[in-house]
């Protein structure tokens, strides 16, 4: 039985939910990273680092939450804070002291961020940090780089200057952004010929969570280029905040952006997100007199902004995160996850294959055109392979062979770990791996 029959089998619930959702979702999925072929699973609860899928199988969880659960699912201080909050109220439609002690925890873990203002997600944050820097500077154009990631808002789709205007997006708005490769030369000669770009943005530490790295030092580099030529620093830290340490990958490489957006870890795995940064700037949230109102002041809404159940799972979170243990251990656990495919990869001397990534965050491709030596990710693959995880058709079988033998990869190529991943936890996902390679193998060998 093929890794496909043997997924098709094992789950019939999943795979019935998934023919009523195709009415109701478009696609029959509420994410695009959830879709899978032939469908997707469905899970019906979770605990730790583990969860249950509707047809009563136990997985080990790598998505956890897409990033935003550093603490694993259910921590029971995370639930009893929200818990609490629940019988208090779940929306003041006012300010409440829980907001203030969550900032306090930011601003404690990035200093750098004198004045935060929260959203209800990631992309949100993104947005007003662009409008930030554009208010602050008045200049109309941000510098991006090529495969990072911000969000699906239309300042910041397009990712490439190779690809078409992304279906349903105003063309005229590509003139507000510069795409350009992960290359200080080129960004250095990009600030030097123009005098009309507001801030840099970037996920710092490469494009995807990592998916494609930048060098070593680029960073801290980048930084020095946008003060020698008067350009704001965005550091998109939604995937990296709280997770690479507890100051995100600024603390780590000793950088101090002019604006971080932050999600995920933040709000304790329920919605939230928050932008945050030097007083100046943020100060075009504030109100003033009448004059500064009208030409200054960003006017900025939203019905969940530091809604207090978010606030409430955010503070237990960040409280327990704050001292860098569960991040450590996470890490930990990432670095034997990524040694253990490797060794895996090189048993059965997979060429074009490798597991690579950044402490709790890991990263797989297969089958990838350049065909480096096992275990040894090429620097020179290119961002699109590596975004894609090498060849999709066996990124898709990894994904669905390992769900068959109880892992469930981030779309099969990538995975998120928690401090609640265990020693034993890592030894299955490598003997998993090695199972579903050999049953990948297996259907490759047979006569078509």
């Amino acid at each position: 039985m093929t890794i496909i029959e043997t997924y098709v089998r094992r789950h019939p619930r999943s795979r019935a939910l998934y023919a009523e959702a195709r009415s109701l979702f478009p696609s029959g999925v509420t994410h695009d990273g959830r879709h899978v072929s032939p469908f997707p699973l469905y899970v019906d609860h979770c605990a730790g680092s583990h969860k249950w899928d509707v047809d009563g199988h136990e997985l080990i969880d790598y998505w956890t939450g897409h990033g935003a659960l550093l603490l694993g699912h259910g921590h029971p201080v995370v639930v009893a804070a929200v818990q609490r909050q629940m019988e208090r109220g779940t929306h003041y439609g006012a300010e409440h002291e829980l907001s203030m002690h969550w900032a306090r925890l930011v601003q404690r873990l990035f200093p750098g961020i004198e004045r935060v203002r929260f959203t209800a997600s990631g992309t949100e944050a993104t947005m007003m940090a662009l409008r930030l820097a554009r208010a602050y500077t008045g200049k109309p154009v941000v510098l991006r780089f090529a495969g990072h990631y911000h969000g699906w808002h239309d300042m910041l789709a397009h990712d490439t200057e190779a690809e078409p205007v992304p279906a349903g997006m105003f063309g005229g708005l590509l003139e507000s952004t510069i795409v350009a490769p992960a290359d200080l030369d080129c960004v250095e000669a990009i600030l030097r010929a123009r005098d009309d770009i507001a801030a840099v943005i970037l996920e710092p530490t490469g494009a995807s969570y990592g998916t494609a790295p930048l060098p070593a030092g680029f960073l801290r580099e980048l930084r020095r280029l946008t003060e020698q030529y008067g350009t704001l620093l965005i550091c998109d830290e939604i995937v990296t905040g709280f997770r690479v340490a507890p100051g995100g990958a600024q603390q780590r490489e000793g950088v101090t952006a002019d604006l971080t957006t932050l999600a995920k870890v933040l709000a304790g795995g329920l919605p939230g997100g928050a932008v945050g940064g030097r007083a100046d700037i943020m100060r075009h949230l504030e109100f003033g007199d009448d004059d500064w109102s009208r030409t200054h002041k960003i006017r900025h809404y939203g019905t969940f902004n530091a809604a207090p159940l978010s606030a409430a799972a955010g503070v237990a979170t960040l409280e327990l995160v704050a001292g860098g243990e569960p991040g450590a251990c996470a890490a930990e656990r990432g670095g034997a996850v990524i040694a253990g495919f490797n060794q895996v990869i090189r048993q059965r001397g997979l060429y074009g294959w490798a597991a690579y990534g950044d402490g709790s965050i890991f990263h797989l491709v297969a089958g990838c055109s350049s065909g480096f030596p096992p275990g040894e990710l090429d620097p020179r693959i290119s961002l699109n392979e590596l975004k894609c995880g090498g060849d999709p058709a066996l990124i898709n079988l990894v994904r669905l062979g390992m769900i068959n033998h109880g892992v469930d990869l981030m779309r099969g190529r990538s995975g998120f770990l928690s401090a609640a991943h265990t020693p034993a936890d890592v030894d299955a996902t490598i003997a998993a791996f090695a199972a579903t390679l050999d049953t990948i193998a297996e259907e490759a060998a047979q006569p078509r």
